[in-house]
């Protein structure tokens, strides 16, 4: 099959795209050669956008993107991140222009390629004026390191700074049926300004998809044990959005997460998800969810069925790095 396009700014990309991180880390043990198998079934597909980061398993995902990409690098738009450090366990920022060229060398070697399509600032670094940062990315575009940049978790007023230094190709932000904190400021910035928009866990982290139906099933080093949404008390409090979605599903013949992810592919021509998977059969479910066409009384029925959720989405130490 050939998936439809859309474009993120002047980009142009699949309707879909494919989250490589939990390849490499926070859900479980990995299995490479399935994950190769995975980007190379996404590419049969029609899937074009590919997204990883250069904090990924401390760049082992950069490096099997790459291998999985190396003889098929001309069907890839291919899209890392910088700017997410790590300080005695604790998540923090850096942007200033030395370390953002640094981190584009270092990613463009592991991921064996001699341009990045889509390079994100991965959090914004606040002590630092976003003109820095900004200014250090348009040098690298200039340097043809970089084609195209983008800008994750930001809120409104830091994606018009960083746009007025360099056109922002794309916001990448988590945007779910549970979480739909971007709507009220940030989405209407980004459709004002020509900003494409990628949704990171567009299935709730599987959590929408009705596989999960307790925290048994998560292996002790999920990162998942540790945001407030699958807590013991709110993973039961919220089985009741998946059941209900379970049922709207059943009626359109398709499976929760299709209908989740068809809600959000419903959201915009400008809006490209990027489901995580690292398994051709999750793929497969997930890609055929980007051409579903659903109705209005459908929409609407989708959105209510999330009227409340339990839990924020971080811990309040990872949520200060969010939306600012």
């Amino acid at each position: 099959m050939t998936l439809p396009s859309r474009t993120l700014g002047s980009l142009t990309v699949s309707a879909q795209g494919l989250g490589c991180m939990g390849m490499s880390q926070s859900y479980g043990a990995g299995d490479p050669d399935e994950s190769v198998a995975t980007i190379h079934r996404a590419l049969d597909l029609g899937v074009t956008l590919l997204d990883t980061a250069n904090v990924y398993g401390h760049g082992a995902n950069e490096e099997l993107v790459g291998r999985a990409i190396k003889d098929r690098r001309d069907e890839v738009v291919l899209a890392t991140k910088f700017g997410i450090v790590w300080t005695d366990g604790v998540q923090g920022a850096r942007g200033d222009a030395a370390f953002v060229k640094k981190c584009c060398d270092e990613s463009l070697a592991r991921l064996g390629v001699d341009h990045i399509d889509l390079y994100y600032q991965h959090r914004v670094d606040h002590s630092l004026p976003i003109e820095e940062t900004w200014g250090a990315l348009a040098e690298l575009v200039a340097a043809g390191k970089v084609r195209h940049l983008g800008i994750s978790e930001a809120g409104a007023d830091t994606i018009r700074a960083a746009h007025a230094v360099h056109p922002v190709t794309a916001l990448q932000s988590e945007w779910s049926l549970w979480t739909r904190g971007l709507e009220e400021s940030v989405i209407p910035a980004c459709e004002e300004l020509g900003i494409g928009v990628v949704p990171f866990s567009p299935l709730g982290r599987g959590f929408l998809t009705g596989a999960l139906t307790s925290t048994a099933q998560l292996s002790e080093d999920d990162m998942r044990r540790n945001l407030p949404r699958f807590s013991d008390e709110n993973f039961a409090a919220n089985l009741g959005i998946v059941e209900t979605l379970t049922r709207l599903a059943a009626e359109r013949g398709v499976t929760p997460g299709q209908l989740a992810l068809a809600w959000v592919q419903s959201r915009g021509e400008h809006v490209v998800p990027i489901p995580g998977t690292k398994r051709r059969t999750y793929l497969e479910e997930n890609v055929a969810a980007a051409t579903l066409e659903l109705t209005a009384d459908e929409l609407t029925a989708i959105a209510a069925s999330v009227s409340t959720v339990a839990g924020e989405r971080y811990p309040a130490a990872l949520q200060a790095n969010t939306g600012r």
